[in-house]
Parts: structure tokens; C-alpha cells; sequence
């Protein structure tokens, strides 16, 4: 049996779209997955967050939302002082607002 101890997840409902958010937490660092439609790994980015300084590197480059997924893990990766690795995998561009809403429940879930 697999333990679900630390697993998070959650759907978010954004301009007539549906968003799974997963977080795998880990004592140095978070592994968030953000899917629409089929759970797959998409885009992939790393950020590491060490006394007030973070950096970021692309494992799977995106053709867009590279801006965005910049943002959320670096963000994730400053707050919790250590690693994220984080996955996007959507069917078309995001707006503005999903893209808040989307950060705002990240950073809810890893509070």
C-alpha cells in the first residue's frame, strides 16, 4: 500500500477550465504538477532558493508559460528556502488571471 502522508492535491476551476495542482512535499524541496486534462509531465523546471538568492534552470523547455512556471517555482523555491520542481502540462495559453489564481493556490497549499 502507498502512503499518501504529505500528498496534496487539488482541482481548480479557472475561466470554464480544470486544473489538478499536485504537491509532493519532501523535507528540502516540493514537486508541484499543474495538468489539464491528461496527468502528464510537461514542461519541467528546477529552482533552488538558498539565503535569499534562487536559481532556475529549464529541463523540459516550454513554447510559452515560461515566464509563469519561472515564477511559481522560483517563488516556492524562496519561501520554503530549498528546492522545487515543478511540471505544467496545459492544453492551450493561460490568461493572467488563471495564472494568479493558479500561483495563489500553490503557494496556499505549501504554506
Amino acid at each position: 500500500m502507498i502512503s499518501q502522508v504529505g500528498y496534496k492535491e487539488k482541482t481548480v476551476k479557472v475561466n470554464h477550465r480544470d486544473f489538478l495542482v499536485q504537491i509532493v512535499p519532501f523535507d528540502n524541496g516540493n514537486f508541484i504538477s499543474i495538468t489539464e486534462g491528461k496527468e502528464k509531465i510537461g514542461t519541467l523546471v528546477v529552482s533552488i532558493g538558498s539565503g535569499g538568492r534562487t536559481s532556475t534552470a529549464t529541463v523540459i523547455p516550454s513554447k510559452s508559460e515560461t515566464t509563469f512556471l519561472k515564477m511559481v517555482s522560483e517563488r516556492v523555491a524562496a519561501t520554503i528556502n530549498g528546492i522545487c520542481i515543478f511540471s505544467l502540462s496545459i492544453q492551450k495559453e493561460l490568461e493572467l488571471d488563471s495564472m494568479k489564481v493558479l500561483m495563489n493556490e500553490v503557494m496556499e497549499i505549501i504554506k
